[in-house]
């Protein structure tokens, strides 16, 4: 199997692509071994310097140590995920997780979480992350950013710059947008 890499824009994360479907319920953040069963999250999570992993519908995003080098983890991660695949499995997350439903959300709350995941989120999965909705309040959204979006430099530019202004021109109520 050939296993693509891709450079996102946070210099401490990278995006892996196996060519097989990654994760069938949805995106999903881990940081720690003990978090997880799974055989190939737990070995890349046991790798000196590795600090999360994120996974998306056909890719993981690593996050690494800033005073790591990629060449010391790359090889080894891309053996772990050829090791993973080339033992009979399909893709690493195929259980269904219960779904949080949208629980009391308002009219402006509905129609937020409708612009991150049709507008924003496709973005940021593109550089392997994720954008998730936490609260609207007095023209407050607070959001999460996780995989390669989360620490990344150029995070806090994207939020002001593309989530905030996007959100603000269709939903008039929202004033500002922060990162938890």
């Amino acid at each position: 199997m050939f296993i693509q890499t891709e450079v996102t824009p946070n210099p401490n994360s990278l995006k892996f692509l196996p060519e097989k479907e990654v994760s069938k319920i949805g995106p999903l953040e881990v940081k720690s071994k003990e978090d997880t069963k799974n055989e190939l999250l737990r070995n890349i999570l046991s790798i000196n310097g590795v600090t999360g992993i994120f996974l998306g519908e056909n890719f993981l995003s690593v996050n690494k140590k800033e005073n790591i080098d990629w060449e010391d983890l790359k090889h080894i991660i891309i053996s772990f995920i050829n090791d993973y695949y080339s033992n009979g499995n399909n893709s690493v997350l195929e259980e269904e997780k219960d779904l949080e439903e949208n629980k009391n959300l308002t009219e402006i709350e509905k129609k937020i979480i409708n612009l991150l995941e049709t507008k924003i989120r496709p973005a940021v999965a593109k550089d392997g992350g994720d954008i998730k909705f936490k609260e609207f309040k007095s023209g407050v959204v607070k959001v999460q950013l996780q995989g390669s979006c989360s620490g990344c430099p150029s995070s806090t530019a994207t939020l002001k710059q593309g989530v905030e202004n996007l959100l603000r021109h269709y939903v008039p109520e929202v004033k500002e947008v922060i990162a938890l």
